[in-house]
């Protein structure tokens, strides 16, 4: 499994945040952002963006390049 779906899932829990909660704040369905928690789906540039503005990280710890 790629690093960035443990780590968005492990982020989202983190925050209490819901899949739902942040599928409405990518305006996306909740199904396709399960899918991205899945690997089921890659995750483009712009959505990997809008998620480490949302938790406040860098789009290298979501990718799994630095543990800070």
């Amino acid at each position: 499994m790629k690093i960035y779906c443990v780590r968005l899932k492990e982020l989202r829990i983190e925050n209490g945040y819901t899949q739902q909660f942040v599928a409405d704040y990518l305006k996306i369905d909740r199904s396709n952002y399960s899918k991205y928690e899945l690997g089921k789906l890659e995750i483009n540039l712009d959505m990997l963006i809008e998620l480490a503005d949302l938790y406040k990280v860098t789009t290298d710890y979501i990718l799994g390049r630095t543990d800070i």
